[in-house]
Protein backbone atom coordinates (compact mmCIF):
# COMPACT_ATOMS: atom_id res chain seq x y z
CA UNK A 1 0.00 0.00 0.00
CA UNK A 2 1.66 3.03 -0.70
CA UNK A 3 2.78 5.27 2.12
CA UNK A 4 0.88 8.28 1.38
CA UNK A 5 -2.61 6.57 1.70
CA UNK A 6 -1.48 5.21 5.44
CA UNK A 7 -3.26 6.72 8.34
CA UNK A 8 -0.98 8.13 11.22
CA UNK A 9 -1.17 6.15 13.89
CA UNK A 10 -2.37 8.21 17.41
CA UNK A 11 -0.16 9.39 19.89
CA UNK A 12 -1.64 8.16 23.44
CA UNK A 13 0.06 8.59 26.56
CA UNK A 14 0.56 4.63 26.40
CA UNK A 15 2.97 4.83 23.25
CA UNK A 16 4.93 7.18 25.22
CA UNK A 17 5.27 4.80 28.15
CA UNK A 18 6.01 2.15 25.57
CA UNK A 19 9.32 4.53 24.35
CA UNK A 20 10.17 5.05 27.61
CA UNK A 21 10.35 0.97 28.36
CA UNK A 22 11.94 0.36 24.87
CA UNK A 23 14.92 3.09 26.03
CA UNK A 24 15.56 1.55 29.37
CA UNK A 25 15.88 -1.84 28.02
CA UNK A 26 18.15 -0.87 24.89
CA UNK A 27 20.67 1.14 27.61
CA UNK A 28 20.97 -2.40 29.23
CA UNK A 29 21.51 -4.07 25.59
CA UNK A 30 25.35 -3.21 25.83
CA UNK A 31 27.93 -5.38 23.25
CA UNK A 32 29.09 -8.39 24.73
CA UNK A 33 32.35 -10.37 24.13
CA UNK A 34 34.94 -9.65 21.14
CA UNK A 35 34.95 -11.44 17.60
CA UNK A 36 36.31 -10.87 14.41
CA UNK A 37 39.87 -10.24 15.82
CA UNK A 38 42.15 -11.35 12.59
CA UNK A 39 39.88 -9.70 10.59
CA UNK A 40 39.75 -6.22 11.98
CA UNK A 41 43.86 -6.60 12.36
CA UNK A 42 44.43 -6.99 8.92
CA UNK A 43 42.22 -4.61 8.23
CA UNK A 44 44.50 -1.88 10.41
CA UNK A 45 47.18 -3.59 9.15
CA UNK A 46 46.31 -3.32 5.34
CA UNK A 47 44.81 0.74 5.63
CA UNK A 48 47.17 1.65 8.53
CA UNK A 49 44.15 2.96 10.53
CA UNK A 50 44.29 4.35 14.28
CA UNK A 51 41.80 2.79 15.59
CA UNK A 52 38.32 0.68 14.64
CA UNK A 53 35.60 -0.49 16.53
CA UNK A 54 33.05 -2.93 14.85
CA UNK A 55 30.63 -5.24 16.24
CA UNK A 56 28.46 -8.17 14.85
CA UNK A 57 24.54 -9.04 15.61
CA UNK A 58 23.31 -12.32 15.10
CA UNK A 59 19.63 -12.48 16.91
CA UNK A 60 19.84 -11.33 20.34
CA UNK A 61 23.94 -11.44 20.04
CA UNK A 62 26.08 -9.01 19.85
CA UNK A 63 29.81 -9.62 19.42
CA UNK A 64 32.34 -6.70 19.45
CA UNK A 65 36.21 -6.09 18.48
CA UNK A 66 37.79 -2.47 19.07
CA UNK A 67 41.18 -1.75 18.06
CA UNK A 68 43.59 1.19 18.35
CA UNK A 69 43.83 4.38 19.83
CA UNK A 70 41.12 7.74 18.84
CA UNK A 71 42.41 11.30 18.22
CA UNK A 72 43.45 12.10 21.66
CA UNK A 73 45.76 8.82 22.46
CA UNK A 74 43.38 6.62 24.36
CA UNK A 75 42.24 3.21 23.73
CA UNK A 76 39.11 2.86 21.32
CA UNK A 77 35.98 1.53 23.25
CA UNK A 78 32.38 0.45 22.07
CA UNK A 79 31.93 4.11 23.45
CA UNK A 80 34.37 5.84 21.74
CA UNK A 81 32.51 8.71 19.44
CA UNK A 82 32.61 8.48 15.61
CA UNK A 83 31.68 10.38 12.78
CA UNK A 84 29.70 8.18 10.79
CA UNK A 85 29.94 10.37 7.84
CA UNK A 86 26.64 9.49 5.03
CA UNK A 87 25.42 6.21 7.33
CA UNK A 88 23.60 9.63 8.65
CA UNK A 89 21.35 9.33 5.47
CA UNK A 90 19.48 6.60 6.74
CA UNK A 91 18.33 8.73 10.02
CA UNK A 92 17.50 11.74 8.06
CA UNK A 93 15.18 9.28 5.87
CA UNK A 94 14.02 7.94 9.12
CA UNK A 95 13.46 11.21 10.65
CA UNK A 96 11.63 12.24 7.42
CA UNK A 97 9.89 8.94 7.40
CA UNK A 98 8.44 9.76 10.84
CA UNK A 99 6.67 12.84 9.68
CA UNK A 100 4.77 10.67 6.71
CA UNK A 101 3.93 8.30 9.35
CA UNK A 102 2.22 11.25 11.36
CA UNK A 103 0.72 13.02 8.02
CA UNK A 104 2.83 15.81 8.25
CA UNK A 105 4.34 14.95 4.92
CA UNK A 106 3.44 12.77 2.00
CA UNK A 107 6.72 10.92 0.17
CA UNK A 108 5.35 11.66 -3.45
CA UNK A 109 4.17 15.21 -3.18
CA UNK A 110 6.80 17.88 -4.33
CA UNK A 111 9.62 19.29 -2.48
CA UNK A 112 7.80 23.13 -2.88
CA UNK A 113 4.42 21.83 -1.43
CA UNK A 114 6.46 21.08 2.12
CA UNK A 115 9.40 23.51 1.70
CA UNK A 116 7.97 27.16 -0.12
CA UNK A 117 11.39 28.87 -0.33
CA UNK A 118 13.24 25.84 -2.64
CA UNK A 119 14.14 27.38 -5.64
CA UNK A 120 16.29 26.70 -8.29
CA UNK A 121 17.32 28.52 -12.10
CA UNK A 122 15.83 25.50 -13.36
CA UNK A 123 11.50 25.00 -14.16
CA UNK A 124 12.23 21.17 -13.94
CA UNK A 125 13.00 21.68 -9.74
CA UNK A 126 9.30 21.98 -9.10
CA UNK A 127 8.54 18.31 -10.22
CA UNK A 128 11.20 17.45 -7.21
CA UNK A 129 9.25 15.05 -4.73
CA UNK A 130 10.37 14.04 -1.66
CA UNK A 131 11.30 10.48 -2.47
CA UNK A 132 12.85 11.70 -5.37
CA UNK A 133 15.26 13.47 -2.69
CA UNK A 134 15.26 10.26 -0.92
CA UNK A 135 16.50 7.72 -3.72
CA UNK A 136 19.13 10.43 -5.08
CA UNK A 137 16.82 10.49 -8.72
CA UNK A 138 16.13 14.15 -7.96
CA UNK A 139 18.46 15.39 -10.97
CA UNK A 140 20.81 17.05 -8.68
CA UNK A 141 24.20 16.01 -9.88
CA UNK A 142 27.89 17.35 -8.71
CA UNK A 143 28.14 18.20 -12.54
CA UNK A 144 25.71 21.53 -11.57
CA UNK A 145 25.89 21.99 -8.36
CA UNK A 146 29.82 22.37 -6.44
CA UNK A 147 29.60 20.90 -3.15
CA UNK A 148 32.34 21.69 -2.35
CA UNK A 149 32.30 25.65 -2.14
CA UNK A 150 34.28 27.66 0.10
CA UNK A 151 33.58 28.92 2.59
CA UNK A 152 30.94 25.94 2.61
CA UNK A 153 26.76 26.62 3.88
CA UNK A 154 27.02 27.13 7.48
CA UNK A 155 23.34 25.05 7.88
CA UNK A 156 20.24 23.12 5.78
CA UNK A 157 18.85 26.61 5.46
CA UNK A 158 21.58 28.30 3.70
CA UNK A 159 22.84 25.24 1.34
CA UNK A 160 18.97 25.36 -0.01
CA UNK A 161 19.13 28.79 -0.50
CA UNK A 162 22.60 28.94 -2.58
CA UNK A 163 20.13 26.18 -4.92
CA UNK A 164 18.50 29.59 -6.34
CA UNK A 165 21.43 29.48 -8.61
CA UNK A 166 21.84 25.93 -10.03
CA UNK A 167 20.19 24.38 -12.28
CA UNK A 168 19.51 20.14 -12.99
CA UNK A 169 21.44 17.52 -14.43
CA UNK A 170 18.74 15.80 -15.63
CA UNK A 171 14.68 15.76 -14.92
CA UNK A 172 13.44 14.24 -11.76
CA UNK A 173 12.89 10.80 -11.58
CA UNK A 174 15.16 10.24 -15.12
CA UNK A 175 18.51 9.01 -13.62
CA UNK A 176 20.01 7.95 -10.18
CA UNK A 177 22.88 10.37 -9.36
CA UNK A 178 24.50 10.23 -5.62
CA UNK A 179 24.51 13.75 -4.63
CA UNK A 180 24.59 14.97 -0.64
CA UNK A 181 22.44 18.04 -1.31
CA UNK A 182 19.41 15.49 -1.86
CA UNK A 183 19.39 15.00 2.07
CA UNK A 184 20.57 18.54 2.85
CA UNK A 185 17.20 19.56 1.35
CA UNK A 186 15.63 16.91 3.32
CA UNK A 187 16.63 17.58 6.74
CA UNK A 188 15.31 21.39 5.77
CA UNK A 189 12.18 19.65 5.51
CA UNK A 190 12.37 18.37 8.77
CA UNK A 191 13.31 21.57 9.96
CA UNK A 192 10.01 23.56 8.70
CA UNK A 193 7.82 20.62 9.02
CA UNK A 194 8.40 20.19 12.69
CA UNK A 195 9.57 23.69 13.62
CA UNK A 196 12.40 22.55 15.03
CA UNK A 197 16.36 22.95 14.22
CA UNK A 198 17.18 19.57 12.95
CA UNK A 199 19.71 18.31 14.84
CA UNK A 200 17.33 18.60 18.14
CA UNK A 201 14.44 16.43 15.83
CA UNK A 202 16.99 14.00 15.40
CA UNK A 203 17.70 13.84 19.37
CA UNK A 204 14.49 13.95 20.61
CA UNK A 205 13.07 11.94 17.92
CA UNK A 206 14.82 9.69 17.21
CA UNK A 207 18.35 8.91 19.44
CA UNK A 208 16.44 9.40 22.32
CA UNK A 209 13.60 7.02 21.88
CA UNK A 210 16.15 4.53 20.41
CA UNK A 211 17.89 4.68 23.73
CA UNK A 212 21.10 6.18 21.61
CA UNK A 213 21.87 8.70 24.46
CA UNK A 214 25.40 9.32 22.79
CA UNK A 215 24.74 10.24 19.33
CA UNK A 216 24.19 13.44 18.10
CA UNK A 217 24.78 15.31 15.28
CA UNK A 218 26.29 18.62 13.48
CA UNK A 219 25.73 21.09 10.13
CA UNK A 220 29.33 21.41 9.55
CA UNK A 221 31.43 18.27 8.81
CA UNK A 222 34.24 20.19 11.20
CA UNK A 223 32.29 21.66 13.60
CA UNK A 224 33.41 20.90 17.13
CA UNK A 225 31.66 18.52 19.52
CA UNK A 226 31.94 17.76 23.19
CA UNK A 227 34.10 14.57 23.34
CA UNK A 228 34.84 14.23 20.29
CA UNK A 229 38.36 13.50 19.26
CA UNK A 230 39.76 14.59 15.80
CA UNK A 231 39.83 11.44 13.15
CA UNK A 232 43.25 10.44 11.61
CA UNK A 233 44.78 11.13 7.47
CA UNK A 234 46.92 8.49 6.74
CA UNK A 235 49.40 10.29 4.77
CA UNK A 236 51.88 7.42 2.82
CA UNK A 237 51.46 4.94 5.54
CA UNK A 238 51.86 6.99 8.45
CA UNK A 239 48.86 7.76 10.60
CA UNK A 240 48.12 11.59 11.80
CA UNK A 241 45.43 13.58 14.02
CA UNK A 242 44.08 16.44 12.03
CA UNK A 243 40.87 18.60 11.64
CA UNK A 244 38.17 17.39 9.50
CA UNK A 245 38.22 19.01 6.13
CA UNK A 246 35.18 21.76 6.08
CA UNK A 247 32.07 21.13 4.83
CA UNK A 248 28.11 21.02 4.72
CA UNK A 249 27.28 17.36 6.28
CA UNK A 250 23.84 18.87 7.65
CA UNK A 251 21.65 15.74 6.60
CA UNK A 252 23.49 14.08 4.70
CA UNK A 253 26.60 13.12 7.29
CA UNK A 254 26.90 14.97 9.97
CA UNK A 255 26.33 12.34 12.50
CA UNK A 256 28.47 11.31 15.03
CA UNK A 257 27.52 8.11 17.07
CA UNK A 258 29.36 5.26 18.87
CA UNK A 259 29.61 1.37 18.17
CA UNK A 260 27.31 0.81 21.67
CA UNK A 261 24.56 3.17 19.77
CA UNK A 262 25.10 1.89 16.01
CA UNK A 263 24.36 -1.55 17.27
CA UNK A 264 21.02 -0.11 18.64
CA UNK A 265 20.28 1.52 15.37
CA UNK A 266 21.03 -1.68 13.03
CA UNK A 267 18.39 -3.50 15.75
CA UNK A 268 16.14 -0.81 15.39
CA UNK A 269 16.10 -1.50 11.12
CA UNK A 270 15.87 -5.33 11.99
CA UNK A 271 12.32 -4.76 13.23
CA UNK A 272 13.79 -5.31 16.82
CA UNK A 273 14.22 -3.08 19.52
CA UNK A 274 12.49 0.07 19.36
CA UNK A 275 11.02 -0.76 15.82
CA UNK A 276 7.41 0.49 16.99
CA UNK A 277 8.96 4.27 16.53
CA UNK A 278 8.01 4.05 12.99
CA UNK A 279 4.75 1.77 11.77
CA UNK A 280 5.62 -1.53 9.39
CA UNK A 281 5.15 -0.34 6.16
CA UNK A 282 7.53 2.56 6.70
CA UNK A 283 10.17 0.79 7.96
CA UNK A 284 9.91 -1.89 4.99
CA UNK A 285 9.74 1.51 2.31
CA UNK A 286 13.19 2.81 4.06
CA UNK A 287 14.56 -0.83 2.35
CA UNK A 288 12.96 -1.14 -0.53
CA UNK A 289 14.71 0.06 -3.65
CA UNK A 290 13.43 2.93 -5.17
CA UNK A 291 12.13 3.09 -8.64
CA UNK A 292 14.86 4.27 -11.34
CA UNK A 293 17.46 4.58 -7.94
CA UNK A 294 20.03 2.31 -9.52
CA UNK A 295 19.57 0.14 -6.26
CA UNK A 296 19.20 2.87 -3.75
CA UNK A 297 16.80 2.53 -1.32
CA UNK A 298 15.87 5.48 1.56
CA UNK A 299 19.04 6.51 3.06
CA UNK A 300 19.93 2.75 2.55
CA UNK A 301 21.34 0.49 -0.59
CA UNK A 302 20.99 -2.56 -1.65
CA UNK A 303 23.90 -4.60 -1.87
CA UNK A 304 24.61 -7.38 -4.42
CA UNK A 305 24.92 -10.69 -2.52
CA UNK A 306 27.47 -13.63 -3.05
CA UNK A 307 25.47 -17.39 -4.09
CA UNK A 308 24.18 -18.87 -1.76
CA UNK A 309 23.92 -15.70 0.82
CA UNK A 310 21.35 -13.61 1.29
CA UNK A 311 20.33 -9.83 0.07
CA UNK A 312 21.63 -7.33 2.02
CA UNK A 313 21.32 -3.52 2.49
CA UNK A 314 23.26 -1.64 4.23
CA UNK A 315 24.99 2.20 3.77
CA UNK A 316 28.88 2.88 4.21
CA UNK A 317 30.31 7.05 4.95
CA UNK A 318 33.49 8.65 4.27
CA UNK A 319 34.73 12.24 5.38
CA UNK A 320 38.60 13.46 5.12
CA UNK A 321 39.11 11.62 8.13
CA UNK A 322 36.40 9.39 9.31
CA UNK A 323 34.76 5.90 6.97
CA UNK A 324 32.64 3.65 8.35
CA UNK A 325 29.99 0.46 7.24
CA UNK A 326 26.90 -0.98 8.23
CA UNK A 327 24.94 -4.07 6.24
CA UNK A 328 21.92 -6.11 7.69
CA UNK A 329 20.70 -9.03 6.21
CA UNK A 330 16.34 -8.19 6.44
CA UNK A 331 15.68 -11.58 6.92
CA UNK A 332 18.24 -13.51 8.52
CA UNK A 333 18.97 -11.07 11.92
CA UNK A 334 22.71 -10.91 11.61
CA UNK A 335 24.33 -7.62 10.49
CA UNK A 336 27.77 -5.79 11.07
CA UNK A 337 28.94 -2.27 11.83
CA UNK A 338 32.37 -0.84 11.23
CA UNK A 339 33.80 2.90 12.47
CA UNK A 340 37.23 4.00 11.72
CA UNK A 341 39.06 7.37 12.71
CA UNK A 342 41.00 7.55 9.02
CA UNK A 343 40.33 6.51 5.33
CA UNK A 344 40.11 2.85 4.18
CA UNK A 345 37.47 0.84 3.07
CA UNK A 346 35.58 -0.12 5.94
CA UNK A 347 32.90 -2.15 3.57
CA UNK A 348 35.14 -4.61 2.75
CA UNK A 349 35.78 -5.69 6.85
CA UNK A 350 31.85 -5.37 7.24
CA UNK A 351 31.27 -7.92 4.25
CA UNK A 352 34.39 -10.26 6.07
CA UNK A 353 32.91 -10.02 9.37
CA UNK A 354 29.34 -11.40 8.26
CA UNK A 355 31.06 -13.85 6.03
CA UNK A 356 33.15 -15.46 9.00
CA UNK A 357 29.79 -15.75 10.78
CA UNK A 358 27.89 -17.57 8.20
CA UNK A 359 30.87 -19.46 7.36
CA UNK A 360 31.76 -18.33 4.13
CA UNK A 361 35.37 -17.58 2.83
CA UNK A 362 36.65 -14.27 3.63
CA UNK A 363 38.56 -11.87 1.41
CA UNK A 364 42.35 -10.64 1.98
CA UNK A 365 42.25 -7.32 2.76
CA UNK A 366 44.62 -5.44 0.67
CA UNK A 367 44.83 -1.79 -0.01
CA UNK A 368 44.28 -0.38 -3.32
CA UNK A 369 46.54 2.72 -2.82
CA UNK A 370 49.79 1.23 -1.76
CA UNK A 371 51.19 1.24 -4.73
CA UNK A 372 49.69 5.21 -5.24
CA UNK A 373 51.24 5.66 -1.97
CA UNK A 374 54.40 3.97 -3.14
CA UNK A 375 54.64 6.26 -6.36
CA UNK A 376 53.78 9.46 -3.89
CA UNK A 377 56.04 8.84 -1.32
CA UNK A 378 58.79 7.99 -4.22
CA UNK A 379 57.83 11.61 -5.74
CA UNK A 380 58.17 13.16 -2.32
CA UNK A 381 61.14 11.74 -1.67
CA UNK A 382 63.12 12.51 -4.85
CA UNK A 383 61.47 15.80 -4.74
CA UNK A 384 62.77 16.68 -1.31
CA UNK A 385 66.26 15.32 -2.55
CA UNK A 386 66.41 17.52 -4.78
CA UNK A 387 65.01 20.79 -3.64
CA UNK A 388 67.56 20.42 -0.20
CA UNK A 389 70.34 19.73 -2.78
CA UNK A 390 69.44 22.57 -5.05
CA UNK A 391 69.17 24.44 -1.76
CA UNK A 392 72.81 23.40 0.08
CA UNK A 393 74.36 24.37 -3.31
CA UNK A 394 72.85 27.42 -3.94
CA UNK A 395 76.16 29.08 -3.63
CA UNK A 396 77.73 27.30 -6.14
CA UNK A 397 75.45 27.34 -8.20
CA UNK A 398 75.61 31.23 -7.85
CA UNK A 399 79.24 31.55 -8.44
CA UNK A 400 79.09 29.55 -11.28
CA UNK A 401 76.14 31.12 -13.50
CA UNK A 402 77.54 34.92 -12.51
CA UNK A 403 78.52 35.22 -16.04
CA UNK A 404 75.23 33.98 -17.59
CA UNK A 405 72.90 36.46 -19.31
CA UNK A 406 69.65 37.46 -17.77
CA UNK A 407 67.41 35.65 -20.26
CA UNK A 408 69.25 32.68 -19.47
CA UNK A 409 69.31 32.80 -16.22
CA UNK A 410 66.21 33.08 -15.88
CA UNK A 411 65.24 30.16 -18.08
CA UNK A 412 67.48 28.09 -15.56
CA UNK A 413 65.40 29.20 -12.75
CA UNK A 414 62.10 27.95 -14.63
CA UNK A 415 62.39 24.23 -13.07
CA UNK A 416 62.63 25.31 -9.53
CA UNK A 417 60.24 28.14 -9.90
CA UNK A 418 57.77 25.18 -11.49
CA UNK A 419 58.70 22.71 -8.44
CA UNK A 420 57.79 25.62 -6.20
CA UNK A 421 54.59 26.26 -7.31
CA UNK A 422 53.66 22.26 -7.99
CA UNK A 423 51.97 22.05 -3.95
CA UNK A 424 49.89 24.76 -5.20
CA UNK A 425 48.94 23.83 -8.52
CA UNK A 426 48.44 20.05 -8.44
CA UNK A 427 45.49 20.20 -6.07
CA UNK A 428 44.02 22.38 -9.15
CA UNK A 429 44.80 19.88 -11.96
CA UNK A 430 43.99 16.60 -10.07
CA UNK A 431 40.32 17.08 -10.31
CA UNK A 432 40.47 18.65 -13.71
CA UNK A 433 42.78 15.73 -15.51
CA UNK A 434 40.90 13.00 -13.25
CA UNK A 435 36.68 14.22 -13.14
CA UNK A 436 37.22 16.22 -16.17
CA UNK A 437 35.62 19.03 -13.63
CA UNK A 438 36.83 23.05 -13.69
CA UNK A 439 38.92 25.01 -11.38
CA UNK A 440 37.35 25.57 -8.28
CA UNK A 441 38.46 26.96 -4.81
CA UNK A 442 36.94 24.07 -3.02
CA UNK A 443 38.21 21.15 -5.23
CA UNK A 444 41.61 22.80 -4.46
CA UNK A 445 40.92 22.65 -0.58
CA UNK A 446 40.01 19.06 -0.97
CA UNK A 447 43.14 17.87 -2.91
CA UNK A 448 45.34 19.97 -0.85
CA UNK A 449 43.91 18.35 1.95
CA UNK A 450 44.49 14.79 1.08
CA UNK A 451 47.90 15.38 -0.19
CA UNK A 452 49.12 17.36 2.49
CA UNK A 453 53.02 16.15 2.14
CA UNK A 454 53.79 16.36 -1.32
CA UNK A 455 52.40 19.65 -1.18
CA UNK A 456 54.40 21.13 1.64
CA UNK A 457 57.80 19.43 0.01
CA UNK A 458 57.14 21.01 -2.95
CA UNK A 459 56.07 24.71 -1.72
CA UNK A 460 57.71 24.89 1.58
CA UNK A 461 61.90 23.41 -0.03
CA UNK A 462 61.24 24.91 -3.21
CA UNK A 463 60.70 28.51 -2.01
CA UNK A 464 63.56 28.10 0.22
CA UNK A 465 66.10 26.72 -2.42
CA UNK A 466 64.39 29.14 -4.90
CA UNK A 467 65.33 31.87 -2.26
CA UNK A 468 68.54 30.92 -1.76
CA UNK A 469 69.81 31.14 -4.87
CA UNK A 470 68.43 34.78 -5.52
CA UNK A 471 70.45 35.57 -2.26
CA UNK A 472 73.42 33.59 -3.71
CA UNK A 473 73.79 35.77 -6.43
CA UNK A 474 73.54 38.71 -4.96
CA UNK A 475 75.78 38.46 -2.46
CA UNK A 476 78.30 36.87 -5.00
CA UNK A 477 78.08 40.14 -6.94
CA UNK A 478 75.96 39.21 -9.96
CA UNK A 479 75.72 41.75 -12.12
CA UNK A 480 73.37 41.18 -14.98
CA UNK A 481 74.47 42.94 -18.17
CA UNK A 482 71.54 45.12 -19.74
CA UNK A 483 72.55 43.89 -23.41
CA UNK A 484 75.37 42.19 -25.00
CA UNK A 485 76.60 45.22 -26.74
CA UNK A 486 77.17 46.80 -22.91
CA UNK A 487 79.03 44.05 -21.62
CA UNK A 488 81.14 43.05 -24.69
CA UNK A 489 82.25 39.57 -25.52
CA UNK A 490 82.50 36.66 -22.46
CA UNK A 491 83.79 34.06 -21.86
CA UNK A 492 83.27 30.76 -20.47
Amino acid sequence: MPLHRLRPPRVTSLSAVAAVLVAVLLASATPAHATGRGLVDDYRSAYATPGVAAAVIDGSSVETTVRGRDGDGNAVTTGTPFRIASMSKSMTATAVMLLVDRGRVVLDDPVVTVLPDFRMADPRFTAITVRHLLSHTSGLSASTNNEYVFPPPRDARQAVARLADETLAAGPGSKSVYHNTNFTIAARIVEVVSGEPFDEFLRAELFTPLGMTHTRSTPGCSDRAEGLPSGYEVVLGFAVAVPEMPGTCAGNGGVISTLDDMVRWLRFNQGGPGAGLLSTAALTELHTVQPGAGGYALGWQARPAAAGTPSMIGHGGTLATWTGDMVFSPTTGRAAVVLTNSVGAPGELSANLLAERIGTPTRPMSNPLDTVNAVLLGLTVVLAALLVTAAVRARRWAVRRRPTRRPLLILRLVPLTLATVLGATLPAVLPILLFGATFDVGYWIVFAWLLPLLSLVSCVLGAVALARRLWCLRHAGQVVPASPAAVGPTTA
